[in-house]
């Protein structure tokens, strides 16, 4: 990887430009909208790193379809970018929007630690 890289969303509808717009139509079962702005620290192409990057997307995919965005950081690549958000353990998520910033350390192989994390109800737990 060079430098930070998007990762779209999988929906091909889906258009980060319009924000406002998203979030007045984008309420589904989670009860979550807006547009969730998430930034994947890693270190190379590790395996954790490739499975935090895999796991993130599926995540995304199946809870907050196409009102993310992803913003991969190899600081490998450039190192000096950990200092921004604190990072201290790779691999790490910071959700930047919808405030507040929260972090989660690991590989995201927890999809409920995960979802916990996010402030991203299940959708099972929906009432």
């Amino acid at each position: 990887m060079t430098g930070p890289a998007r990762v779209p969303p999988a929906a091909p509808a889906a258009s980060t430009a319009p924000a406002a717009s998203t979030a007045s139509t984008a309420a589904d079962v989670d009860g979550d909208v807006g547009l969730h702005h998430l930034r994947l620290y890693v270190a190379g192409q590790t395996p954790k790193s490739l499975a935090a990057i895999a796991n993130l997307k599926k995540v995304c995919e199946e809870h907050l379809a196409g009102r993310y965005d992803i913003e991969v950081i190899d600081l490998m690549e450039n190192p000096k970018l950990a200092a921004g958000d604190q990072i201290l353990a790779i691999p790490t998520l910071v959700r930047r929007l919808p405030a507040p910033l929260k972090r989660i350390i690991g590989d995201l192989s927890n999809t409920e630690r995960v979802l916990v994390g996010l402030d991203i109800r299940a959708k099972a737990a929906a009432p």
